[in-house]
């Protein structure tokens, strides 16, 4: 949507505002853990490890990974198949970690040795350059960039990536540059209704490349926090010659400008990346090419993946996941065994897990609060592992977004509140005269979410309702529960900011314009109240306290409208096989991060 940043913008300010807040990243895939105490552990997400690069930290070649060798073939173990390879409708972690592999954006993030993280010119020479008061950003792409089939990539092709996000296919992914240069919602799609596949253009008042080097965006207002913006990946190049881009039907093979490229892709089953030979690495400040290859499995559920990496033997030493955790099955015996210190990793993420309520189905609003209050957090967590897995949430944003402020109204946190308050439940259920209401409760076929559906629905029964359970194909969940018509009450649903400011939070969710298929307010909700409240604090210049105004908002709404239940606070313990190296935590993304990593 639009960013906070209203009316004259100082970049340099600004920029470092956010850059000392703390970033995040779209959805997740959930799970986590390790050994105690967690409250000593350092966090990565703190407000002081991110920072805003320079174009000489922009200039390739990565630094060298200590005792990296290039050669040999990682495995990759992953639970669900990616839904999406087409940069333009990636918008969850794991699709958002392979994607590092053969995809490049305007601006990415480096990571050092030590996680701390800078944004920096990945196709760009720098991140961006404003004017006309923050309107107006430029980009220069560096030289000897190409894609896999050695062709040159062009501005024309960084304006094919944003162009194709106008097409009536491209849902799933973040919309924010389309919507700051041509209108809020679903509207800017009436600025070029058939993507670039007619031949037609955004005219260059909006999306101008005078040159093979320049692109230059117009917005309609300020945003200063366009260098973030332009780090998603549906923000890079796609060929523009007109016949590799094949729109709806990219995503099976997507031409790379990264480190490695797609052979094969069995839908479902597996995904084959080998070495795209067109890369420069001079031209990358962010990934290496260590690997002759990657061999990605899908449908690995996370308790097979941990026993497997832990027993550490044959080819599952060159294993390792990119976000399948250590979760409840196998966790103690990851955490007893100190041979598993060198290759795991314990991390705090940026997300909230949630069960949003469909308030399209569910419009009372005591029975709202009444599936709130009965929601058993700690027990859920109680399915990944406990305090390994997270810190039960009593409120809708992270305590990593800048602004937080502890809120609890359904007592979540309170001891001995494990199974929800079940008494206050029946009674809002009873003054609604809603007992016996029917709930369809959707859940991914995963081992941990049927497990924990057992655990929901004896909690709801408990409270008076009738559960109907209805499982769904985990490659498929998240299509399925991001359409408006989906027949579901409740569902489970994740949300992490994009970048440290909460208007990459609040409107994705709550706005009532984000309430079409494939966008994210997942409950549904469509409050006018909440539409104008949005719509003055993306008025308001000052970031710090913009941030404060989001998380009172963010407070109101749970309270107010009862969208959902907020579940826990996501962290995420990684293993990986000994004959792996170079893996790392990546705080932006709260996965394991492949770019670095090396066959001993």
């Amino acid at each position: 949507m639009t960013s906070s940043q209203r009316g004259r913008v100082r970049l340099t300010a600004v920029s470092l505002a956010i850059g000392a807040l703390v970033l995040s990243a779209c959805s997740s895939g959930g799970g986590g853990g390790g050994e105690e105490p967690l409250e000593n552990k350092p966090d990565k997400n703190r407000a002081d490890n991110y920072s805003l690069g320079t174009a000489a930290d922009s200039a390739g070649p990565a630094p060298a990974v200590p005792g990296a060798k290039k050669g040999g073939t990682v495995n990759v173990l992953q639970r669900d198949a990616f839904t999406y390879l087409d940069p333009a409708q990636i918008y969850y972690a794991d699709m958002l970690t392979v994607q590092m592999l053969y995809n490049r954006s305007l601006t990415s993030y480096k990571v050092d040795a030590k996680g701390r993280v800078k944004l920096v010119g990945d196709l760009a020479t720098d991140t961006g350059k404003s004017s006309d008061g923050g309107r107006t950003w430029t980009y220069t792409l560096k030289d000897n960039l190409k894609f896999e089939d050695g062709s040159p990539i062009t501005s024309a092709d960084v304006r094919q990536s944003v162009e194709r996000l106008y097409a009536k296919w491209a849902t799933d992914g973040p919309l924010y540059i389309p919507q700051w240069l041509s209108g809020e919602g679903q509207s800017f799609r009436k600025a070029l209704p058939d993507g670039p596949y007619k031949g037609k253009h955004l005219p260059k008042d909006v999306l101008d490349t005078p040159d093979d080097k320049t692109i230059v965006f117009h917005f309609k207002e300020p945003h200063a926090d366009t260098p973030y913006a332009v780090a998603m990946p549906n923000i890079g190049a796609v060929p523009s010659d007109g016949k590799k881009d094949t729109a709806d039907k990219y995503t099976n093979h997507p031409v790379s400008s990264g480190p490695y490229k797609i052979e094969k892709l069995n839908p479902g089953k597996s995904l084959t990346l080998v070495r795209n030979t067109e890369w420069d690495p001079k031209t990358d400040p962010v990934r290496h090419q260590y690997p002759d290859k990657f061999d990605i499995r899908f449908g690995i559920q996370e308790p097979d993946s941990a026993r497997r990496l832990l027993a550490d033997r044959g080819s599952d030493k060159q294993t390792m996941s990119f976000t399948n955790a250590v979760t409840l099955e196998a966790g103690e015996e990851v955490a007893k065994d100190p041979g598993t210190k060198s290759r795991t990793f314990l991390e705090v993420q940026p997300y909230v897990d949630y069960m949003a309520i469909n308030m399209d189905r569910i419009k009372d609003k005591k029975v709202r609060e009444a599936i709130a209050y009965a929601m058993p957090n700690a027990q859920i967590l109680g399915q990944f592992g406990g305090k390994r897995a997270g810190q039960v949430a009593g409120n809708l944003v992270a305590p990593s977004l800048a602004g937080w402020k502890d809120f609890d109204p359904f007592g979540k946190t309170k001891k001995g509140n494990e199974g929800g308050d079940i008494k206050k439940a029946r009674q809002l259920l009873k003054e609604a005269g809603k007992e016996g209401q029917e709930i369809v409760y959707a859940y991914p076929n995963t081992t941990e979410y049927q497990n924990v559906s057992l655990v929901v629905a004896k909690a709801l029964k408990a409270a008076g309702f009738k559960v109907e359970r209805k499982e769904i194909d985990s490659n498929n969940y998240t299509t399925e529960i991001a359409k408006v018509d989906n027949g579901f009450d409740i569902y489970r649903v994740s949300w992490g900011a994009d970048w440290p400011v909460g208007s990459t939070v609040v409107p994705q969710l709550f706005d009532s314009k984000a309430v079409a298929d494939g966008s994210q307010n997942y409950w549904h909700l469509k409050d006018g109240k909440v539409d104008a409240e949005i719509a003055r604090i993306l008025k308001i210049e000052d970031v710090e306290k913009a941030s404060g105004e989001w998380v009172t908002l963010a407070n109101e709404i749970l309270t107010d409208d009862v969208p959902g239940v907020p579940l826990f606070y996501n962290r995420q313990w990684s293993i990986w096989g000994s004959g792996l190296g170079g893996i790392s935590y990546h705080p932006v993304y709260g996965t394991a991060n492949p770019t670095g990593v090396y066959v001993k």
